[in-house]
């Protein structure tokens, strides 16, 4: 069975923002989450509900898949 770590994928995320000149707290308003969201999956542990991690590989144009660890290609989505 695969884990997920929260830390990983909060990093991930962090990335991509980075990337896309896209700050954190933009894109969790414009998700509706909580501001503290990206924070808290760092700091202790916290993976949110599978809705919220759809949302934002959708908000990123990333595969839920590539957020998770589960696959390299952030594409993976559009074959």
């Amino acid at each position: 069975m695969l884990t997920y770590q929260s830390t990983k994928v909060a990093e991930k995320i962090k990335s991509i923002l980075k990337a896309n000149k896209i700050s954190a707290s933009k894109m969790l308003i414009d998700c509706g989450m909580n501001k503290n969201a990206l924070y808290t999956m760092q700091s202790s542990g916290y993976l949110p509900r599978l809705e919220a991690v759809a949302q934002i590989a959708d908000y990123l144009d990333v595969s839920v898949d590539y957020l998770l660890g589960r696959t390299d290609n952030p594409n993976s989505h559009k074959s």
